[in-house]
């Protein structure tokens, strides 16, 4: 008669954390939005899309609007006199999601652009906005980010089997 014995023990708990691990997502979630917050605000100090197109710069007439009220010259795109947008990214984490965008309630006017008086007209009759806005892209996911988030969720998988 031939007995065998396997302890299992090891494998088991390996298991066991992989399971603690998988079912809540909350870790692998926080690192993927902590890493898209780093990476978006990287793009506003380059003036670059996901897609690695540069851009488009602000007009003459947006310059000269700025220097008027005294808010300096800001010259680089989607960097306002606040400079709010690129420095209020906020993340949302859940068990299920990861999230990542702005309060600013112009955001979606940055990203997606606007025709000149698309919002209606001012109580002076001015359209607003006063011209047009052209979308430039700031939230989305480069392919270096999509490698790096691949990155993450292997490591975290590395750390749930123990490997």
């Amino acid at each position: 008669m031939i007995k065998l014995e396997f302890n299992a023990a090891s494998v088991f708990e390996q298991l066991d954390r992989a399971r603690a691990t998988l079912g809540d997502m909350t870790p692998i979630h926080k690192g993927v939005a902590e890493y898209m917050v780093t990476a978006t605000r990287n793009r506003f100090r380059s003036s670059t899309a996901p897609d690695g197109t540069k851009w488009r710069a602000k007009r003459p007439a947006t310059l000269a609007a700025y220097l008027a009220r005294g808010d300096g010259d800001k010259t680089k795109p989607l960097i306002g006199p606040s400079g709010r947008l690129g420095k209020e990214i906020v993340k949302l984490v859940t068990r299920d999601a990861a999230e990542i965008g702005s309060a600013e309630e112009y955001s979606g006017v940055m990203q997606n652009g606007a025709k000149k008086g698309a919002f209606g007209k001012t109580r002076t009759g001015s359209p607003v906005p006063w011209g047009d806005i052209p979308a430039r892209v700031w939230l989305g996911i480069s392919a270096d980010d999509e490698r790096n988030i691949l990155d993450i969720v292997d490591e975290h998988l590395s750390e749930a089997l123990g490997d």
